[in-house]
Parts: structure tokens; sequence; C-alpha cells
């Protein structure tokens, strides 16, 4: 009975041991991102220890200037007012379109379903041409029009399809229960069932922030004037702009900023992320 206890904790100890070193592996580039940010650049490239030999703040003070008219913060103004909308439009038209699929019976509906995977699983490069003429034809590039309106109709499959799932896992009881008292489709929807699918709710709303945060393909395509430029663009017009070379520890200062958002918005909505995708995986 001993010898197995004591097997049963070595057996744990080592396994804690496994699990810290993995940790630590997927965790050291952030570190180094981080203490790289107070590095100098002679002090980047002496080693690949993530602790600064002295901690300067220069490269957020000269990176946050820029090479430009702007600074930024400008480009961060710039990335909200991208992200956000995108966001927003997309829990909407999801929740929506969701809410039809899971809910109610119309010609054409396995159809359309078929459709729906089908985009899931068409490679996004392959539009970029045809979306980028049809925009052209509506006099709206060089704007966050191209980039924002399309989640306006649910061009995410994948986040329509995750929240069919939760749909079809609660019971349709609950749709007659609110009928009987009187709730409309809407109203049945809006208190009922999206209470209910919170999770679901928040991690589309999680991935579709991440996803618009870190777009550089799109901006890089449809936005022209640099004063329209995100983040993610400005980091790169920081690279050599004079070509002259750069300034290594500004770029990964910046570059450390501009995560910070995304961290935020994953911490608070940590739990219901993890709960979402959890219940997704095992009701879907």
């Amino acid at each position: 009975m001993l010898d197995a206890l004591v097997k049963k904790q070595v057996r744990k100890v080592i396994l804690y041991v496994i699990l810290i070193a993995v940790s630590i592996v997927m965790l050291y580039p952030m570190l180094w991102l981080f203490g790289a940010s107070f590095k100098s650049n002679a002090d980047i490239h002496s080693s690949i220890w993530f602790m600064p030999k002295s901690f300067s703040a220069e490269p957020y003070r000269h990176g946050w200037v820029t090479g430009s008219e702007y600074t930024m913060g400008h480009y961060f103004l710039n990335t909200f007012k991208m992200v956000i909308p995108t966001v927003i439009f997309t829990i909407v038209s999801s929740v929506l379109t969701a809410y039809g699929f899971a809910r109610f019976e119309f010609p054409g509906k396995k159809v359309l379903f078929s459709l729906l995977i089908a985009t899931m699983l068409l490679p996004v490069i392959i539009l970029r041409i045809p979306q980028y003429v049809m925009w052209g034809w509506f006099r709206v590039l060089d704007t966050y029009t191209p980039l924002v309106l399309p989640h306006l109709f649910a061009s995410d499959g994948v986040f329509v399809f995750l929240l069919i799932q939760f749909f079809r896992s609660i019971p349709k009881d609950l749709d007659e229960a609110a009928k009987i008292d009187g709730c409309s489709r809407i109203n049945t929807l809006i208190r009922i069932l999206v209470p209910v699918i919170k999770p679901g709710i928040v991690s589309i709303g999680l991935f579709s922030f991440m996803w618009s945060m870190n777009d550089f393909i799109g901006p890089l395509i449809y936005i022209s004037s640099v004063k329209k430029y995100p983040v993610t663009i400005a980091l790169r017009m920081s690279m050599d702009a004079t070509g002259n070379g750069y300034d290594e520890n500004q770029i990964i200062a910046m570059s450390v900023i501009s995560l910070i958002p995304s961290i935020i918005v994953f911490a608070l909505g940590q739990k219901q992320f993890v709960e979402g995708l959890t219940t997704g995986s095992l009701k879907g």
C-alpha cells in the first residue's frame, strides 16, 4: 500500500515537472519579447536571456512617437475604429443567423447550411481579388468599409456553426414556454436564449477581437492612406521606413503595447471563453 502511494506521488511530481518545463518553453518567447522591449539594440543580439542588463523606457518613448507625422496612439485609435464595429457586427449577425438555422424551418435550409459549411473550407486568399474588384466598384477603397461591412452578414461561418450547436443544445420547450407567456420570437431570443448561450457569444467575440486586432493583410490591401493605418501596418511601416535600418527595441516595445488590449479582453472573458469552448465541443 505504501509503495503504491509513493509511486503515485512520484508520478505526480514527474508530471508537474514536465508540465512546468513545457510551460516555460511555451511562455519564454513572450517573456523574451517583454524583456527585449527594455533592452538596447546591442543587448538584444548579445544574449538570448530575456532579462535586460539595464532597464530603459526609451524604446517605449521613442517608439510611441514613430517616424511619421502621427503617434502610435493615432494608429491605435484607427484600429479600434475597425475592431469594435467588427466585433459588434460579428456577434449580432452570427447570433441571428445561427438562431434562424437552429430554430426555424424554411425552404432550402439544408442547401444553405451546406453552403455555410463550404465557406469554412474555402481558402480566404482566393477571394481577395474578386472582393477587391467588388469594393472598387462600390468606391469604398481606402476606407474601413471592406474590413467591417462583411461581418454584418455573418461572413464568419465558423462562428455561426459554433452558435448553432449551442442553440441545438437548448430544449425547444423553452421557446414554447416563452411563446405561451406572450414573448415574440425576437424577445425569446434576447431574453431567454442569449443569456443561456452567453459563453458561446463571448467566445466568438474574443476570437473576432483578436483576429481583427492582428489582421495585417486586410488593411494592407484596402487601406492606402497613412492617416488611416491600423497598428499592424504602422508597426511594419516603422521598420526600415527611412532605408537606414530601424531600432528593433522600439518595434518590440510597440508590439508589447499592441498585445495589451487582447490580453485585457481575454482576461476579462477567460472564464466564459473556456466554458464556451468546452460546452461547444461536448454538446456539438
